[in-house]
């Protein structure tokens, strides 16, 4: 392999891993858009420590807005546990829906 070649992969993106990756799905409560965002659990994560200054938990917060009928902010709050893991989650002005339902819209948004 040339030197070229070795620098090149150094420097190239690695490929996204699907388990570092958590999809949510809500629909609207005011004109019933269905939406999906991804989320990062390598880096869109804030962390929560407990006692002796270990990780306890993570915590996230996403504001997501439709493009398609009434701009309504949808809040979203995910809590997951030391090891990533999904232990909470709150919604305002919508409510969560599974990827079978957003699927069934029709609408595709993102990879």
């Amino acid at each position: 392999m040339s030197i070229f070649k070795k620098l090149s992969n150094l420097f190239a993106p690695s490929a996204p891993t699907e388990g570092w990756t958590y999809w949510v799905c809500v629909q609207c409560n005011r004109c019933g858009e269905k939406l999906r965002t991804r989320i990062d659990l390598r880096n869109e994560l804030s962390i929560e420590y407990g006692e002796n200054e270990e990780v306890a938990s993570y915590y996230c917060h996403k504001t997501l807005i439709g493009e398609k009928r009434c701009y309504q902010p949808i809040e979203v709050d995910l809590m997951f546990d030391a090891r990533k893991k999904l232990t909470e989650q709150k919604i305002i002005g919508g409510k969560f829906i599974s990827a079978e339902e957003y699927e069934a819209t029709g609408e595709v948004a993102g990879p």
